[in-house]
């Protein structure tokens, strides 16, 4: 639907409203951590996924609790073990018997099918179970034998993962990391921030979460948030990052060529304008600045470099390589 600019002024208004809301109902639960929060609410927004990464203890899993408890949705937990199968996540066909006698079979979903989809651990079960999530990702649907089952909509994968270096993880392959919309990162919590945790979880009064908002809603900001404009030329320099990214790329900078096996893909430079878009709906903007562009750029595009050998074995920094890419 199209909307005048006097219309997308007022109606972003509300959707910054409504995001404050959102954003300050899941600090009550989640102490610091400011981009792992808004990343989190802009992926269900927009109608996408993400990934966290942190250390044990950071909060990964609470994040993705606190999120389904603000909102009036179906949530599911999906703890991922290596012995996880598909099916555990999908759901699989039943003999069912009726009241008549009569057998049949009867699908009988899995937790795949709510709205917000914890997926703890997902970097412990193994890449057949991880790859089964890909059609879920991509088009809110999956395929079981010849039929097609829709997922709700809204429809959001928080994905945790612990860093790769522990033992018992399995890396996640690259077409299923580059259908998350973010690629967060937990630290670990500052010194005036542990005392506040610690204040919250060991004391008898709990933080106690409201509901705020409903898929509705949810559904319509996204509506509202897809009509804002981006100009030409800074969608050109959105597309320039693409060719800069690649080790081939005319434009590429030197430690994508020392560094880097390949780099952003088609999805990466959709999904940059879209939380570019996002930026500028929370602060009631009907126009995309290159300055909205940059605010999410590492969450985006962290997890679209793939890092060669030499880049592996020396540690080398995506948000380094992104750094210096976009400065350029």
């Amino acid at each position: 639907m199209a909307y005048t600019r006097e219309e997308m002024t007022q109606l972003l208004q509300g959707v910054a409203a409504d995001f404050e809301k959102l954003e300050h109902e899941l600090q009550k639960a989640v102490v610091g951590q400011s981009e792992a929060v808004r990343t989190s609410l802009a992926a269900l927004i927009l109608g996408g996924h993400i990934l966290i990464e942190g250390l044990p203890g950071t909060g990964k899993t609470h994040l993705g609790n606190s999120l389904a408890e603000i909102l009036t949705l179906s949530s599911s937990r999906i703890q991922c073990t290596p012995d996880l199968m598909p099916t555990d996540i999908i759901g699989t066909y039943v003999i069912m018997e009726t009241a008549q006698g009569r057998r049949a079979f009867e699908f009988q979903k899995g937790p795949l099918f709510a709205s917000i989809v914890l997926a703890d651990q997902i970097n412990r079960t193994t890449p057949r179970t991880q790859s089964a999530m890909l059609e879920a990702m991509e088009q809110g649907s999956v395929t079981v034998s010849t039929e097609n089952f829709a997922l709700p909509d809204p429809f959001l994968i928080v994905a945790t993962q612990n860093p790769l270096e522990q033992e018992g993880t399995y890396p996640l392959p690259e077409a299923q990391v580059d259908r998350f919309l973010f690629q967060t990162k937990t630290s670990m919590p500052k010194p005036d921030e542990m005392a506040v945790i610690l204040q919250r979880s060991t004391g008898s009064q709990l933080p106690v979460l409201r509901s705020v908002m409903d898929g509705k809603r949810i559904l319509k900001m996204r509506d509202i948030i897809r009509n804002i404009t981006i100009s030409d030329d800074l969608c050109r320099w959105c597309v320039s990052l693409l060719d800069a990214s690649q080790p081939t790329g005319k434009s590429a900078v030197s430690a994508v060529k020392d560094y880097v096996r390949y780099g952003i893909g088609p999805r990466g430079v959709q999904a940059l304008v879209l939380a570019a878009k996002f930026s500028a709906a929370v602060e009631a903007r009907p126009d995309v600045t290159k300055n909205d562009v940059l605010k999410l750029a590492l969450p985006v595009l962290r997890h679209r470099i793939f890092l060669n050998f030499r880049g592996e074995a020396e540690g080398i920094s995506k948000d380094e390589i992104l750094t210096q890419l976009i400065g350029k």
